[in-house]
């Protein structure tokens, strides 16, 4: 018997398709004979045979990159429950959702894909939840401060009774326990409760959205009093904050909206994802985060954990810069008239363009190395620990000496001071960095440790509001200025699309990506219900990256 710690933590297989390779290599051979007949009879037809050449052969082309594409289809099968033998302490995840408009995005909805990421599977230690409210809008902070209030005990209820379904509005529209005989009368209880609370909630919000104000804006909400949309400062609140680092607690909940001016460019989302970057970096800086759009809830509470075999078990992580899960709706109309399920793109083309190392960046449900969003290359991560020089320009092995010292001083308390006082060299790393990052100290330091890979333990994931002021330093608007954001750093400017330009601009630095599809899906949201909204969401898709292809 195999030892389990020896055991892989996902393994890539390769999928059988036989019949469709045929299909599509008939259809090619008739595509290339098309065109022989074409050219054999172009002097009997003249300009409108060219013109009718052209057109098809531009077609085979387009056809021959399709098959190059979904050729090789793989798909990478995880095991969650290996994690725990083979990884002593599981990495931190920080979880990003953003929104834009109360009005075009429900807050009951943003809510629940906020509540189920924040039940999912994962030491609630570890995680911490950012939601980006780029409309400034009380209504969202509201409705986020009352969802904190239900999570904590939505959260215990789902892992004491492991319920499949963490977001609420789904869980309770498919679920009913009133009459049924195979539940005890215990979780009948308790599942009438967090029905009621549930209803209460949807309540509340509801009466909130019917105003023009959602309450008195005092206290936390003063700051909302007289603000624009398009023109206000910082704010950010940590709505909760588990201090004690409790494994079954609730993970941290932070609501940020970046601020605004009107002569200031603020990039879309893309602007909105990079101070989401920045903030979390001073807070939490965990080496992995998850971006979800705000109607994306997780359907698969195991996620983290999929998502974490693939980043630790995978034998080379250049293979691995991010781990995306397909876009997957509920609610959609039978045989999918519009094509809004993209089944052909999730089905077949991700799963090809997988098989070559390159699943593409999809823009949500997406799980990240920090390092790579902050630039790294592949080989620069590999020189990290030979030599941090490669990134700082300082010429110092500062791994070297740090772990020189610390076996010389190990030995008594007072030289682990003298140590201490050592590790202000990090200045030499810092030097370089806020070139790229910008000029705040504390997120400087934070991305010093992400690039040595260091597993520093410090007081920072527990302690968020120490670092309220240093977070509304990196969310201003001009913090960006003569910095590397947005063209080197981070998610890309330039283009509506940017979920794409950001994807090809890592797999251009030399990282892999890998499509994680697991049982039940990652992922669901919300089918778009019919052609007009399904047609809105597609153009961006085409038109977005030929807007500024050399970007």
């Amino acid at each position: 018997m195999a030892n389990p710690s020896s055991l892989p933590l996902h393994e890539r297989i390769t999928r059988k398709n036989t019949i469709q390779r045929a299909f599509d290599l008939i259809l090619l051979f008739l595509l290339f004979s098309l065109l022989v007949y074409r050219i054999a009879s172009l002097n009997n037809h003249g300009f409108t045979w060219l013109l009718a050449f052209m057109c098809e052969s531009w077609f085979t082309f387009l056809w021959l990159l399709t098959i190059s594409t979904k050729w090789n289809q793989v798909e990478y099968k995880t095991y969650p429950d290996r994690l725990s033998q083979r990884v002593p302490e599981l990495p931190p995840v920080d979880m990003f959702v953003t929104t834009a408009d109360p009005m075009l995005e429900p807050p009951i909805i943003t809510v629940n894909t906020v509540i189920s990421l924040l039940a999912v599977d994962y030491p609630a230690n570890k995680l911490a939840c950012y939601v980006s409210d780029d409309g400034g809008s009380p209504l969202t902070f509201f409705s986020l401060v009352e969802a904190s209030k239900f999570a904590k005990l939505w959260v215990p209820f789902c892992k004491k009774y492991n319920i499949p379904t963490r977001a609420p509005f789904r869980y309770f529209s498919s679920e009913s326990v009133s009459s049924s005989k195979n539940y005890s009368s215990e979780f009948k209880q308790e599942w009438k409760r967090m029905k009621e609370e549930y209803d209460e909630l949807c309540r509340k919000i509801e009466e909130a959205v019917q105003k023009s104000k959602p309450c008195d804006l005092t206290g936390d909400f003063a700051v909302f009093s007289n603000i624009e949309r398009k023109n206000h400062p910082s704010i950010i609140k940590v709505i909760w904050e588990n201090k004690e680092g409790l494994f079954n607690g609730l993970p941290h909940l932070v609501y940020i909206s970046r601020e605004k001016r009107p002569k200031h460019p603020h990039h879309y989302k893309a602007g909105a994802m990079n101070a989401l970057t920045r903030i979390s970096g001073v807070m939490t800086n965990a080496p992995f985060m998850l971006n979800v759009d705000c109607d994306m809830f997780a359907n698969n509470p195991q996620i983290v954990f999929h998502s974490m075999c693939l980043f630790l078990g995978i034998e080379n992580e250049r293979d691995c810069a991010f781990v995306q899960s397909p876009q997957i709706f509920y609610d959609g109309l039978k045989d999918d008239p519009f094509g809004n399920q993209y089944f052909v793109l999730q089905e077949t083309m991700s799963r090809g363009m997988a098989g070559i190392q390159a699943a593409m960046y999809q823009g949500t449900n997406c799980f990240h190395r920090r390092k790579v969003i902050y630039g790294l290359s592949p080989d620069e991560s590999e020189a990290k620990m030979r030599n941090l020089s490669s990134i700082n320009g300082t010429g110092i092995n500062y791994n070297f000496v740090t772990c020189f010292l610390l076996i010389l001083f190990s030995c008594c308390d007072l030289c682990l001071h003298v140590l201490h006082y050592f590790c202000l060299l990090g200045k030499f790393i810092e030097k370089g960095l806020d070139k790229n990052f910008g000029n705040s100290m504390d997120f400087t330091k934070s991305t010093a440790e992400t690039f040595s890979g260091w597993k520093v333990k410090t007081d920072r994931s527990n302690n968020l509001s120490s670092f309220l002021e240093a977070a509304r330093q990196v969310a201003a608007c001009e913090y960006e200025y003569s910095t590397s954001w947005g063209t080197k750093v981070g998610w890309i400017y330039g283009s509506t699309t940017e979920d794409i330009l950001t994807g090809m601009k890592i797999h251009a630095r030399g990282w892999g990506s890998v499509f994680c599809t697991p049982d039940p899906p990652a992922f669901q949201g919300c089918a778009p219900s019919s052609g007009l909204t399904t047609m809105n969401p597609n153009e961006e898709m085409v038109h977005g990256p030929s807007r500024n292809p050399f970007q």
